[in-house]
Formats: C-alpha cells, structure tokens, sequence
C-alpha cells in the first residue's frame, strides 16, 4: 500500500472539502478503494499507486475549478472527480475573472472591451469616463485575473484620499480606519471578485495593498497590477509622482472621471494635462468611455446626460 500527502494551496480547503468535508464523503464515495483522511490543507491518500495516481489528477483539476470559478456545484465534483466529462474549457473566453458565487466579470460595452485590450497590450492605460461605465470594476477585475496567472506577484490599488464636498472632520480610529472610508469602492470591488477568507489573507501578507495616493511616494513597483483610481482628484505633481513609480513587468491602469473633481478650487486637476501631454507617448494608451457604458442603473445615464446638457448651457452663457 502507497500512502501520499496533497496540499491544497492557493485556495480555502473548505471550498473544496465542503463544509465538515461534505465534498470530501462524496469523493470517498467516488474512489471506494482509497483511504481519505483530510487534516487542515492537507488530503492523506492511502491505496494503491495506480489509484493514488488517478485520484492525484481528478483532484488537481478539481482545485483548479474551484481557484478558477470560485464555486463547485455537486454536478462539476460528480464529474470532475467520477472521471466523466470536464466542465467545457474555452466556452466564456470573454470572461475576465469568475467573482463569488460564479458570478462572471467580463466587459459589457464596447469601450469597457477597448479597456480590456488597451491593458493587454499596453503598460500603460488611461481610463477616463463619467461615473457608472465600469472603469475601476474592469480594472480590478484585470489585475484579479493577472493574479491568478501569475502575471504579477500583487496587486496595488490607490486614490487621493479627498472628500467629495464634504468636511468629514474627525475620523476615528486608527490611521487604515481613518482611510478606509476614501478607499471603500475598491474594497466592495475585489470582495465582489476574490473570496472573503483569501482577500483576507492577501491583504495580510501584502498580495493586495491599498493605500492613499500619499504613500505612493518613494516606492518602486515591480511585478505588480497598479490602479490609481479616482485620478481626477490629483495634481499634476501628485501625479507624476505616481506615474514614475512604474518598476519592472508592472501594469499601470488611472482611472477618472474628470466632471466630478473635488479638489480646492485653487488646486486644478491634473489628469486631463497629463492625459494631453502622454496621449501620443509609445506604450501608453487612452481610452474614453461615455454614456453609452453606463452599466448602473438606467436612470444614471439620464442623469449623467441632463448634467451634461446643463452644462453645456453653462458654457454657451457665458
């Protein structure tokens, strides 16, 4: 008798034991002849080499689904590991990342598709566009994916930490508490796209940083996905503190939605000048979003458009 150890890594063992190893009885079920015995992260197999060698394969694509898919319905355990037929590969090749529960990311409009290539093909991209057109969410949802192939070895999201016309005065807590507010958006975005316990872990062991724009400052990023969101809020200087920032095999994607700036009126964004100077700058590239990718509630894009057509009365009076 052959006995040998599997270390499920890189996802919760819960997620493919099952709750009190309910998965794990089935696969028992499915493989009679071997001995399972499951302690923390780790499967004990027990039987004969060639079983061992079988169950060693099921089993791998088994963790594989479920990094992938973030789920694993008793149809894809019953196939997978009963030795029928796999879940079909290359069916959703437009899906960027699998969030929780098997929801699927992937672009909806056009211009969110022009993001999706503008990143694979650039270093560098500018995304600029009204609130709603799935900027920040196509974003992360990129560098989730990058994550998971390995691409980069982290992910840094970041924003000016400014307050939308509001004084909030005093926060409390300590100094993430009192950050965490400006940065709410890009936490409800990965808690959408990577697992609570493995989000967790990451943020502990610093896979996915984020911070204020503020703590940019000095570092060197390499090997990582880095999205600035929010970058209408910051200067000129702010951002060309940010832009040089940019170390080996990194990603950079700024995302802004330039009419809602809330910066002092004696402090002018800097993301259109920026956007104007690196436009035509090899391994940069900028992509425009509008109305027409709203991807909110429908009544946005009304919204969006009745502000517009305000504004453009504005401009004509004066």
């Amino acid at each position: 008798m052959t006995e040998k150890s599997i270390v499920i890594t890189g996802i919760d063992p819960v997620d493919v034991l099952g709750a009190n190893d309910a998965n794990l009885r089935i696969i028992r079920g499915l493989f009679p002849k071997l001995h399972l015995v499951a302690r923390g992260d780790t499967v004990k197999v027990s039987g004969s080499p060639e079983e061992i060698v079988a169950f060693e394969a099921r089993f791998a694509e088994l963790i594989e689904h479920v990094a992938r898919y973030n789920e694993l319905p008793r149809k894809v355990l019953d196939d997978i590991m009963g030795g029928g037929a796999s879940p079909a590969e290359g069916e959703d090749l437009d899906v960027l990342v699998y969030g929780n529960a098997g929801v699927r990311v992937k672009a909806r409009t056009p211009n969110q598709q022009k993001l999706v290539d503008a990143v694979r093909a650039s270093d560098m991209v500018f995304a600029i566009g009204p609130a709603g057109t799935g900027k920040t969410y196509t974003a992360v949802a990129l560098a989730v994916k990058a994550l998971k192939e390995r691409k980069v070895r982290r992910i840094i999201l970041t924003r000016p930490a400014v307050e939308a016309g509001e004084n909030l005065g005093f926060l409390p807590g300590d100094l993430r508490e009192k950050l965490d507010p400006y940065l709410q958006p890009l936490y409800d975005a990965l808690k959408d796209m990577v697992p609570a316990s493995r989000l967790a872990d990451h943020l502990e062991e610093g896979v996915v940083q984020i911070a204020p724009l503020a703590f940019m400052r000095g570092r060197t990023l390499d090997h990582a996905f880095v999205i600035l969101d929010e970058a209408q809020n910051a200067t000129l200087p702010q951002l060309k503190m940010f832009l040089t920032r940019m170390g080996r095999s990194a990603k950079f994607v700024i995302t802004g939605d330039v009419t809602q700036v809330d910066l002092p009126r004696h402090q002018p964004s800097g993301l259109m000048p920026a956007v104007d100077m690196l436009r035509n700058v090899e391994g940069i590239t900028v992509v425009e979003l509008d109305e027409r990718d709203v991807i909110r509630h429908e009544l946005v894009t009304r919204v969006l458009l009745a502000f517009k057509d305000l504004e453009n009365e504005r401009k004509q009076d004066r």
